[in-house]
């Protein structure tokens, strides 16, 4: 049990050289899974819409809502593509998380993103590890689009990749990578996935 630790190694104002640096990493991770996380706190109709393209699945609310008859939580239930854009903006905001098909995020979240909060996790291992035959929990990269947090935080300009390793943490092995992009590692070990 326990979490990885996330290493920031790219903070950049620009979305897709954050994500060009995450692929590359990438890229280095061996038995890559065949679907990445998804996080995203689309801020806008529009950006709901594109995620959706990319990643059929249900939302939720992003903050606890009740039933003022009730006092029952409320869950997001409704297709967002057979809404209209005014029911829509009704609901805002919305979260997504899921695990969607490698290929489609990496192909549309570029397109998708906007100025809402989205995170892309790919889980595999680093070539070093012992065990290279077999997925590992902690192994990994994740880009954070408008935040430097590797759990979700506070909304930022930034886009911010994080390597992540062994639940004790492994700065030489973070350094190694970081430097593989022509970076460092930018500050502590954060509390991963």
């Amino acid at each position: 049990m326990g979490n990885s630790r996330a290493y920031p190694v790219l903070r950049t104002t620009d979305a897709g050289e954050a994500f060009r640096q995450a692929r590359r990493l990438c890229a280095l991770l061996r038995n890559v899974e065949g679907k990445v996380w998804l996080f995203a706190e689309p801020a806008t109709v529009r950006e709901v819409r594109d995620i959706a393209a990319i990643a059929p699945g249900p939302f939720d609310y992003a903050r606890s809502r009740t039933d003022p008859a009730t006092g029952d939580y409320l869950r997001f239930d409704l297709d967002v593509t057979a809404l209209d854009d005014a029911s829509l903006t009704e609901h805002l905001p919305l979260t997504f998380s899921e695990y969607v098909g490698r290929e489609r995020v990496e192909a549309g979240i570029l397109a998708a993103l906007g100025d809402g909060m989205v995170s892309v996790e790919w889980h595999g291992r680093w070539p070093d590890d012992s065990d290279a035959d077999w997925p590992s929990k902690y192994d990994g990269i994740q880009v954070v689009f408008h935040g430097d947090e590797a759990q979700t935080g506070d909304w930022t300009e930034e886009h911010t990749v994080f390597v992540h390793v062994t639940k004790w943490g492994d700065l030489p092995l973070a350094q190694e990578l970081a430097a593989h992009i022509g970076s460092e590692v930018l500050g502590e070990a954060q509390l991963g996935w």
